[in-house]
């Protein structure tokens, strides 16, 4: 689960572009969007797609994308029980 985890965090960085940010900067329980590390709602997309990209997960609805990205631990579980790639 931790190289999941570490997995996501690079892939957040990289699709995000956030330059001066470091894996070990992400706080696994953090909030990703608001006070933790201040992702916005065209963040949300590219997370989306991320998901979808790597992972083969589709979301049914917008309640249901925005409880998976919460933070890393929330996306980490739900890759690990719904990945399809």
């Amino acid at each position: 689960m931790e190289d999941l985890k570490l997995q996501l965090k690079q892939q957040i960085i990289e699709a995000i572009n956030l330059e001066e940010v470091r894996p070990e900067d992400i706080d696994d329980a953090a909030p990703l969007f608001g006070e933790g590390l201040g992702l916005d709602s065209i963040d949300a997309l590219e997370l989306i797609m991320l998901l979808d990209k790597h992972y083969g997960i589709k979301f049914a609805d917008k309640a249901q994308s925005k409880a998976v990205l919460q933070s890393i631990n929330t996306m980490a579980e739900y890759v690990k029980e719904h990945r399809t790639k």
